[in-house]
């Protein structure tokens, strides 16, 4: 039999607060930010299981994500998606990662400006 198609998690529109930017007003405050992941590992354990330690665990690699986002100051966007991606993709079943995140209010008359990155193993 083949193997199964890699399961799909995504942790939609998590919303923080960092620092974000180059302006002296963006240095100085924090913004609002909404972050999209996608993740894609191999459930195979997972799928004939009620074991935590058979899944990926998604809330730990959040409240990574939380911890470093909130704890850090970026001038860039890129800088941010990127370190991201890299706790993402830290974690040994992940297959394939995406991030996008939105910069909510970047430009006039607009609802936000975002960025997506993609890794695969």
């Amino acid at each position: 039999m083949p193997p199964l198609p890699d399961a799909v998690i995504r942790i939609k529109n998590l919303h923080l607060r960092t620092y974000i930017g180059i302006k002296a007003e963006e240095i100085a405050n924090r913004q609002d930010i909404v972050i999209n992941i996608v993740l894609h590992y191999p459930a195979e354990r997972a799928r004939e299981s009620e074991d935590i330690a058979d899944a990926l665990n998604y809330r730990t690699i959040t409240k990574a994500v939380i911890q470093h986002v909130e704890n850090q100051r970026f001038a860039l966007l890129e800088k941010l998606t990127q370190d991201v991606l890299n706790i993402v993709h830290d974690n040994p079943w992940v297959t394939y990662a995406e991030v996008e995140i939105d910069k909510l209010h970047a430009l006039r008359y607009t609802d936000s400006v975002s960025i997506t990155m993609s890794w695969r193993r």
